[in-house]
């Protein structure tokens, strides 16, 4: 018997190796949670993905505001407000379906008077 060179390099065994790893971490992926604060969003027909480095205000439906997942008053949102550039900074407002509309015009109000560009109301689909 002749032996045959070595020519070729079979990679058939490689892909499915990557295959599995790929599918382990695809499964465990889906496990991962979000611990966000527990908002029952407004439906709308369009979405615009999130930017990730923006600024999170939340009412919920009771009518208690949140900055980035921290419970604040009213007048303390409007402080830490001045602190941030209007121009560059991004604020997300997440308000609960269930809440007073007048607690969104407050925080929607104070925005415009502070004369930030970059608002983003945030809905679910």
């Amino acid at each position: 018997m002749r032996r045959e060179s070595f020519d070729k390099m079979n990679v058939v065994p490689f892909i499915d190796i990557v295959l599995v790893l790929l599918v382990i971490v695809l499964a465990t992926a889906t496990f991962v949670t979000n611990q966000a604060i527990k908002v029952d969003l407004p439906t709308a027909s369009s979405k615009k993905e999130e930017e990730k480095k923006s600024i999170t205000i939340a009412i919920n439906e009771k009518g208690e505001y949140f900055y980035n997942k921290e419970p604040l008053s009213f007048e303390e949102i409007k402080e830490r407000l001045l602190e941030l550039d209007p121009k560059k900074d991004i604020i997300s407002l997440h308000a609960d379906q269930k809440s007073e509309f007048q607690s969104f015009v407050n925080i929607i109000d104070t925005l415009k008077e502070k004369g930030f560009e970059n608002i983003s109301i945030v809905t679910k689909r």
